[in-house]
């Protein structure tokens, strides 16, 4: 199948450059709602048959418009909601106390499973619980689906999960706000990134090290 990973539209909370994971959380800002709203012209060349938000408000306000232009009901899922930030709720991304954050994610991503987030929940339980929406996806017949996401959650994700995406990668490439990662595959049988926010992504082994795109820059 084909999977479109979403980030949600901007929120107050990314203006301020804060650790805001909590849900339900906020809502966008009259750009996250322009974004928002973009995304089905956008998206037009993709067959969406299933689209998916986390608990928060800003990601089902941002999948809102995109189910409406394919008449597609916003499935509503736990599971894919932002890595929560313990004990790091609120403050600053650029605090020398925030740092442990995406470290830890990308931790998890590199195998440490057990390291639990300060105050939070563990590699194991952040990817079991988005490793479950994305087989409830995966088994519900959609050839492509779309997941409206959180930045974190989505790199820490796909470097756990796709071949062909390292650490080093995702960890180099935040994603915008309405940013996208299309994968190809099944929960079985793996899966492989074929964009990342719009740059085509190498398969595993082309192309220079393992998540570079194919125009051979580094990230």
């Amino acid at each position: 199948m084909r999977l479109l990973l979403i980030r949600h539209g901007q929120t107050p909370s990314n203006v301020d450059h804060l650790l805001d994971t909590a849900v339900p959380g906020p809502g966008l800002t009259a750009l996250g709602a322009a974004q928002a709203a973009a995304l089905p012209e956008a998206l037009a060349a993709e067959d969406i048959e299933a689209v998916y938000a986390s608990t928060a408000i800003r990601a089902q306000h941002t999948a809102a418009p995109l189910a409406a232009a394919r008449g597609l009901d916003v499935l509503v899922r736990d599971g894919i909601r932002e890595l929560a930030a313990g004990d790091m709720e609120m403050l600053p991304g650029h605090a020398k106390q925030a740092e442990p954050y995406m470290r830890t994610a990308f931790a998890w991503a590199a195998g440490d499973t057990e390291l639990r987030m300060p105050g939070g929940e563990s590699g194991t339980e952040a990817l079991a619980r988005y490793d479950a929406v994305v087989a409830e996806a995966a088994g519900g017949g959609a050839g492509t689906a779309a997941l409206v996401s959180h930045g974190a959650a989505i790199r820490m994700w796909t470097a756990a999960r796709a071949v062909n995406v390292d650490v080093a990668f995702a960890a180099a490439h935040p994603l915008a706000n309405t940013g996208v990662v299309i994968l190809e595959g099944s929960p079985e049988e793996g899966w492989k990134a074929l964009e990342w926010a719009g740059a085509v992504v190498s398969p595993a082994g082309e192309g220079g090290p393992a998540g570079w795109p194919v125009d051979g820059a580094a990230p």
